[in-house]
């Protein structure tokens, strides 16, 4: 089920086995398909535990040239054994996974000496263990979706913030309930989606496949926008709201907003947008005509240094070659679904322009600028679970769309925010349940 999420995160993986005395836990660097399950199988037998639980990281804290140590799950106790490729931890005490982001300041009880990682998910699990599970969800706001298993207890936790920015599904599968944060993980392996975890709920999954839950605290929703505009599947319901849906109607919106009578056709940046891609051509009555490729479905975005992100960008985004010599003198508009850094966009434009002969591409985002100072005058960014805090390298930090099309070479456009919001007010997701922080809006923590 995993390898449906990867991508959610390439950067490790890992799974715990928990049995009724026993948690053993594997990670390993890279994706899901790095380790070969037949052997998974000889190291965890199922015959000895009764429940699963893994992960696929996109590294947001902790120190990312440690990726295999700070990797999920995260642990107290047990015996590490390292094999350089991989590690082995056996009869850990506590171990957790962790989709989003919290803030060292709600770690003050915390002994510090303990900690071995830089991980907020580390921090979390001893904080769990002196204090509960209720604890964090009445004492954290955000951001975390979140599954503990305890030598302690026979069931395994899973909490999700009041605020449910970060998303997680449960779902049926061979007859026991579980949980992810996506329900394409249960659709694409023939199990069955059964609804959104609460926000504010503790879920205790038994060994035997059954689940109760119990409110803990009231929700204040701020959904991630973000989730829908870029991270999550394109076939995935998130909070009742379809990813794909969401992803057509701003399209739609780019259309409403932005006119280029003398373009020939439009294209998309891979792979993301291409569903909203489609949606505009077909408002605009023009061909729709993909014109670059990808080698593999990785996200230069989840690379853990600039780097990564280059190199993933450079060896993996390519013009198909049939436009080699059909674009000289044609007006392309191009939709992409973000400008954070600009670096996919360069990539384009050394492909569309330099490459390919291009005359013209008009570069539409339909994701308003991402890390802006705010009005209130505090730089934007995310410190709840995607990698672009505050004072990252922004190409919309304090420059118009004209200042970006001036540095980009290429004329550069942003959906606006009214528009973009009210695609999702159409779909039943009021601008008060999501956060929009990055792009200026209030601060879903306070």
């Amino acid at each position: 089920m995993i390898e449906s999420l990867q991508h959610r995160g390439r950067e490790a993986t890992g799974i715990a086995a928990i049995g009724d005395s026993r948690i053993d836990v594997i990670k390993w660097k890279g994706p899901v398909n790095r380790f070969d399950i037949v052997d998974l199988h000889n190291i965890f037998p199922s015959t000895n535990y009764h429940t699963y639980m893994a992960h696929v990281r996109y590294a947001t804290r902790g120190r990312k040239d440690k990726i295999l140590e700070d990797a999920h799950p995260h642990v107290i106790g047990g015996k590490k054994i390292e094999r350089g490729s991989h590690i082995i931890i056996q009869d850990c005490d506590i171990a957790g996974v962790h989709n989003g982001q919290v803030g060292s300041e709600y770690f003050g009880g915390v002994d510090k000496s303990l900690l071995i990682t830089g991980c907020d998910t580390e921090a979390l699990l001893y904080y769990y263990q002196e204090k509960g599970a209720k604890e964090i969800l009445k004492q954290i706001p955000l951001s975390y979706t979140m599954a503990i298993a305890d030598k302690r207890i026979r069931d395994v936790i899973v909490l999700r913030d009041r605020t449910g920015i970060k998303p997680g599904v449960l779902g049926l599968m061979d007859g026991k309930y579980g949980v992810s944060s996506e329900d394409v993980a249960y659709l694409k392996k023939g199990g069955e989606f059964i609804k959104d975890l609460e926000p504010g709920v503790i879920y205790y999954l038994d060994s035997k496949g059954g689940y109760r839950k119990e409110m803990v605290i009231s929700p204040r929703l701020a959904y991630c926008f973000f989730e829908y505009n870029y991270i999550a599947h394109v076939n995935s319901i998130i909070n009742g709201v379809s990813v794909r849906r969401v992803r057509e109607l701003l399209g739609e919106q780019l259309a409403n907003e932005f006119h280029f009578e003398d373009a020939d056709f439009v294209t998309y940046l891979p792979r993301c947008p291409k569903v909203a891609a489609r949606k505009y051509a077909i408002e605009k009555k023009l061909p729709f005509i993909p014109t670059l490729y990808k080698m593999r479905g990785e996200r230069a975005f989840q690379g853990s240094t600039s780097d990564e992100r280059k190199n993933s960008i450079e060896q993996n985004l390519f013009l198909i070659p049939d436009f080699k010599n059909k674009l000289p003198g044609k007006k392309v508009i191009s939709i992409d679904d973000s400008q954070i850094r600009g670096n996919n966009s360069k990539r384009e434009r050394e492909l569309l322009y330099e490459e390919a002969g291009t005359e013209t591409v008009y570069h539409i985002n339909y994701t308003p600028p991402i890390g802006i100072i705010g009005k209130d005058g505090i730089p934007r960014g995310c410190m709840f679970g995607v990698d672009m805090p505050p004072d990252d390298d922004f190409i919309a930090r304090g420059r118009t769309s004209d200042d970006i099309s001036e540095i980009m070479n290429m004329p550069t456009y942003f959906i606006s925010v009214e528009g973009m919001l009210s695609v999702f007010e159409k779909l039943g997701l009021p601008i008060n349940h999501l956060c929009t922080y990055c792009i200026g809006g209030k601060n879903p923590a306070i």
